[in-house]
């Protein structure tokens, strides 16, 4: 299974969500659910806490990994360290790839900490996965692979957006995870790992990159306007 999912942008007819199956949960010998062992990448994170949080409360095992120390942090190391990924991978059935250089840090790191942790670090877990033997792959994208793609044509009021919009990726952050998109694709592909792409718009806490709109807006007014339009 190799399947894209993204957040809606457009504004688009009301529609029944749409439901993808993936499996009843594993069971035991005795037939109860049975508890699984995931790998959370950027644990220390706004998303991969709130996954890591999650697991746990659902008595999952989990292993999570993050550059910085946290409670939900057992490993405290780069993903682009492929014995760090050799080593969180064993016995893990499930990785979600959520460690990312995020559309912020464009203004903050160099183009190469982007390929570092966002290339490299995807295919470091990829190729651990296959090694170890897990059977799924979750990876967090994002809407700005999108780019200029989204750009409305003249006399509309907004792009439409579907699974067949090819990206256009304005800057460093949109590239790298393209680029990683495809090495899921690719290990889908050759080595039959089941993957799936998630490209999720905002939800990250900090204030808006744009000065212009932190300017012009208070940053709770902001939210509750992205809110309001990709919803």
């Amino acid at each position: 299974m190799f399947n894209i999912r993204r957040d809606r942008f457009a504004r688009e007819p009301p529609r029944s969500p749409p439901v993808e199956y993936l499996g009843d949960a594993p069971k035991d010998k005795t037939g109860s659910d049975a508890s699984m062992k995931v790998l959370v990448t950027g644990s220390a994170g706004h998303l991969g806490e709130a996954l890591a949080r999650t697991f746990k409360n659902s008595k999952h095992e989990v292993v999570g990994l993050d550059i910085i120390d946290s409670a939900f942090s057992t490993h405290v190391s780069s993903i682009a360290d492929r014995s760090c990924a050799r080593r969180c991978l064993s016995g893990v059935q499930t990785v979600f790839q959520a460690a990312t250089s995020r559309k912020p840090h464009v203004a903050t790191h160099s183009r190469q900490d982007f390929v570092d942790t966002n290339i490299t670090g995807t295919l470091n877990p990829l190729e651990e996965a296959v090694a170890a033997g897990a059977e799924s792959f979750v990876f967090t994208s994002t809407t700005s692979v999108f780019g200029d793609a989204l750009v409305p044509p003249v006399g509309t009021p907004a792009a439409w957006v579907t699974e067949e919009v090819a990206p256009v990726p304005k800057n460093i952050y949109g590239v790298t995870k393209a680029a990683a998109e495809d090495l899921c694709q690719l290990f889908h592909r050759n080595q039959r790992l089941a993957c799936i792409v998630l490209r999720t718009s905002h939800f990250f806490p900090e204030e808006d990159d744009s000065q212009e709109v932190r300017e012009a807006y208070s940053d709770a007014n902001v939210k509750v306007n992205e809110y309001l339009y990709h919803n």
